[in-house]
């Protein structure tokens, strides 16, 4: 059975010193860099991002794998209620595309 996937592109990436990235970190394997269709809001403290069928508008970012699912119910608290989680398509730096969890802009999505 195949694990679930997660697609991050702000807080949670890998070397941020937030503690639910090293979370993150510590129960995922690193599948590498990817890109989602969609685009990226900044905020004063944090990015969001939207789906997006445009093309060339694309969110940069890494891709999980879960060893533990469970996790993505403190990542969900984590998020709060601006964000959803939702499963979109990525595409690997070599073209492999998967579909991932990916938290979005809450009705955004």
């Amino acid at each position: 059975m195949q694990q679930p996937r997660l697609f991050v592109y702000g807080t949670l990436r890998r070397g941020s010193p937030n503690r639910f990235a090293k979370l993150l970190e510590a129960s995922s394997r690193f599948i590498g860099t990817a890109r989602m269709r969609g685009q990226l809001h900044q905020f004063s403290n944090y990015a969001g991002a939207v789906l997006s069928d445009q093309p060339g508008e694309f969110v940069q970012g890494e891709l999980f794998e879960l060893q533990d699912p469970s996790i993505l119910v403190v990542l969900d608290e984590y998020e709060g209620s601006e964000f959803q989680r939702v499963l979109a398509t990525v595409s690997l730096d070599d073209g492999q595309e998967l579909e991932t969890w990916v938290y979005t802009l809450y009705g955004k999505a």
